[in-house]
């Protein structure tokens, strides 16, 4: 009885230092440990990510369908913004977690610096985009006349706002392949809980501040989103993480820049690939009406809410991995890679259980509308059949990108996203009839495809010689 007490306050206790951060070397030691410490605030932050769609989803709600269906589309869209700044961030964790592991932080230093100017520069790109043709990039979707009409605004603030999307990916990353950890997480919290004030005020109205409906949720996450950036900035530039950056670092750099494109090219490719998917899989299912598109939005959104916690692990395994060569030693972070996958698909096995058994029930919170919560129920239970094999395919897929290999990951998501996933969800639910489950089915299989592949992929060990 007493050791199990000593074993449990030792595991509360090294709970409070992975909170607080406290370690940042993960290069020697216990790999459980350096897991743990590594893997509690990357879950919470990313938690925290996908906090911002389940507090969307649920004001915005009561709505009716046309508003979660432009929250949906316009998501759906986003999701290629987040592509490029998911696909920048692998390079700037990969070429961070080198460098710490190489014992030069000034070289993390200045890779954080050029891919702040990058993603401003990127972001106001997409920016002129999203304010200029929101309404086209709607009907594009397949949104109907009044959905379009309705939801129009919501599109154009959060494209038009994307640089604090960009921003939040990136700096984020320096943090991460730094061992700050903890630090991400923080800079998430506080983003969190401004737009969980914001939403209803901004949504509904309060005294003198009017409502703006499904726009309101758009001003909302922005600020929300942007609070958290100048939070940021102010911790880099005041060197409360273990990167400090002054004005003198503010500077083109042309070959650290080129290096970094070089490098983040594969994890753009690959989440271009997988999120231009989703894309075409959410125009299938405008096919079937708002109340299916609805369910579909929601389902996705809750799905996120436990699909993040396991991309933190994830995240967890490719600081490892980049630390780990950057200290050259592979086997360490071969290790690390097979590790943090076993205590991935444990957490996706209970996860998964809980949306099978409680699917209607978790639905109901979002929306009363019966064809709404019977297709969202059919979304959550298919995709989370096969959240194990996602467990697995993630940690090996996120090594890879942590080494800097993020070639393997774009070629395994070409074939298995647009070879595989797409020519079978079309023909299923359009060809075969099968509808909305035609989509699901191929959501599942292309994951478990992706999974095998990466396993096999993962053991041959060429990402180990990879230079960054």
């Amino acid at each position: 009885m007493e050791t199990a007490k000593k074993g449990l306050g030792y595991y509360f206790k090294l709970l409070g230092e992975a909170v607080k951060g406290s370690q940042q070397d993960f290069t020697t030691g216990s790999i459980r440990k350096a897991i743990f410490m590594l893997s509690v605030p990357m879950v919470l932050e990313m938690m925290m990510e996908s906090i911002f769609f389940l507090v969307d989803a649920y004001f915005v709600s009561s709505l009716g369908a046309n508003a979660i269906a432009t929250v949906g589309l316009t998501e759906s869209v986003l999701t290629l913004v987040y592509a490029i700044a998911i696909g920048l961030s692998m390079g700037v964790t990969a070429i961070v977690a080198r460098r710490i592991g190489e014992k030069q932080v000034e070289g993390a230093r200045r890779t954080a610096v050029q891919a702040i100017m990058l993603g401003v520069l990127v972001a106001a790109l997409i920016s002129v985009i999203g304010i200029l043709f929101p309404k086209d990039i709607l009907r594009l979707m397949g949104g109907a006349p009044d959905l379009v009409e309705e939801g129009y605004r919501f599109t154009q603030i959060l494209l038009g706002g994307n640089v604090t999307i960009m921003l939040l990916f990136l700096i984020n990353a320096v943090f991460r392949g730094a061992g700050d950890a903890a630090v991400a997480m923080r800079v998430l919290i506080f983003s969190n809980v401004l737009n969980i004030v914001l939403d209803p005020l901004l949504i509904f109205g309060w005294g003198p501040i009017p409502g703006f409906g499904v726009q309101g949720a758009a001003i909302a996450t922005t600020i929300g989103r942007g609070s958290a950036v100048i939070f940021q900035l102010l911790i880099l530039f005041y060197g409360w993480s273990r990167i400090k950056v002054g004005f003198k670092d503010i500077v083109v750099r042309g070959s650290e820049m080129i290096n970094l494109v070089k490098v983040s090219l594969g994890g753009i490719g690959q989440f271009i690939i997988g999120t231009s998917s989703w894309v075409f899989l959410m125009r299938i299912m405008a096919e079937f009406g708002a109340e299916v598109l609805a369910g579909y939005t929601i389902a996705i959104r809750v799905l996120m809410f436990t699909l993040m916690p396991s991309w933190g692990m994830s995240n967890a395994a490719a600081t490892l991995v980049g630390q780990n060569l950057g200290a050259g030693n592979p086997e360490r972070a071969a290790k690390s890679v097979w590790k943090t996958g076993k205590y991935n698909a444990v957490f996706m096995v209970f996860v998964s259980i809980f949306y099978l058994i409680f699917a209607e029930w978790i639905l109901k919170i979002f929306s009363d509308d019966p064809e709404v919560i019977s297709n969202g129920a059919l979304s959550l239970r298919i995709i989370a059949s096969g959240y194990v094999c996602y467990a697995y395919g993630m940690v090996v897929i996120q090594a890879f990108n942590g080494a800097g290999d993020t070639q393997t990951p774009t070629i395994i998501n070409f074939f298995c996203f647009w070879l595989f996933q797409l020519p079978f969800a079309y023909a299923a639910a359009l060809y075969f009839e099968m509808g909305p489950l035609g989509v699901l089915l191929a959501i599942t299989l292309a994951e478990v495809l992706i999974a095998a592949v990466g396993i096999i992929w993962f053991r041959k060990g060429k990402w180990k010689q990879v230079k960054v």
